[in-house]
C-alpha cells in the first residue's frame, strides 16, 4: 500500500493530467456525437452510434487539429527558449545563458555524472540525437498530427461536398483551401497567445509554491528563477 501511495505521489502530475485527458476526450466524443446526430435528424437522416462516430473523419479532424496546435506550441517553445530570453520571466533562461551552453553545464561526455543517462556519457550520434530528443519528438508528433488532421479534414470536407452534390477535391487542393487554414490558424493563434501571456504574466504575477512562478518575494526583474 505504501508503495502504491508513493508511486501515485511521485507520478501525480502525469496521473492527474492523463485522467483529465481521457475524461475530456470521452466528453468531447459524447458531445460531438449528440451534435452530429442533431444535424443528421435535421436533415431527415438516421442517427449513428458512438463507435461509428469516434471512427469517423468528423471526430478525427476535431481531435487532430487540437493535438497538432498543442505540440506545435511545445516544439516552438522548447526550441525558441534555447536562444531567446525574456527579462524577468521564470519561463526564460538567465539572460547570460543564451544558446546550447557548454558541455560542462550540460553534464555530457567527460563532464557526465554517475547518474547521467547512458546516452549522455559518450560522444557521437547517440549524444547528438539525445541532446535534441525532446524537440525532435515534439516536432514529429506535431507533423504526424498535422498530417492526420489534413487527411481526416479532407475526408470530412469531401463528404460535405458530396452531400451538397458538388465534386470532391484532392488532398493537395484541400491543404491550400480556406477551410483547412481557417481550422488550423484558429488553433495556432490561441496557442501563441497562451504562451506569450504566460511568459509576460509570470514576470509580474506569482503563484506560491509553483515551479512555473518565481518565489513570491522575488523581484520582478529576476530572470530564470523558479519557486
Amino acid at each position: 500500500m505504501n508503495s502504491i501511495r508513493r508511486a501515485a505521489r511521485d507520478n501525480g502530475l502525469a496521473l492527474v493530467f492523463g485522467a483529465l485527458f481521457v475524461a475530456a476526450l470521452i466528453g468531447q466524443a459524447l458531445a460531438g456525437l449528440a451534435e452530429f446526430n442533431n444535424q443528421l435528424l435535421s436533415q431527415g437522416l438516421e442517427e449513428i452510434g458512438f463507435w461509428r462516430y469516434v471512427t469517423s473523419s468528423d471526430f478525427a479532424v476535431d481531435v487532430a487539429e487540437n493535438w497538432q496546435s498543442e505540440y506545435l506550441q511545445f516544439f516552438l517553445y522548447i526550441t525558441a527558449t534555447v536562444y531567446l530570453v525574456q527579462r524577468g520571466s521564470p519561463e526564460s533562461k538567465p539572460l547570460d545563458q543564451q544558446g546550447r551552453e557548454s558541455d560542462r553545464e550540460q553534464k555530457i561526455a567527460e563532464h557526465a555524472i554517475t547518474d547521467s543517462p547512458s546516452w549522455a556519457k559518450r560522444r557521437g550520434l547517440r549524444l547528438t540525437v539525445f541532446s535534441r530528443s525532446l524537440g525532435l519528438v515534439m516536432g514529429l508528433i506535431f507533423v504526424g498530427s498535422w498530417l492526420a488532421q489534413s487527411i481526416a479534414g479532407h475526408s470530412a470536407y469531401n463528404e460535405q461536398l458530396l452531400g451538397d452534390l458538388d465534386d470532391p477535391i484532392s488532398w493537395l487542393d484541400y491543404i491550400v483551401c480556406a477551410d483547412f487554414w481557417s481550422r488550423t490558424l484558429q488553433n495556432w493563434q490561441s496557442e501563441f497567445l497562451a504562451v506569450g501571456s504566460m511568459v509576460v504574466f509570470s514576470i509580474y504575477l506569482r503563484e506560491r509554491g509553483s515551479p512555473e512562478s518565481k518565489p513570491v518575494g522575488q523581484p520582478h526583474h529576476s530572470t530564470g528563477i523558479e519557486g
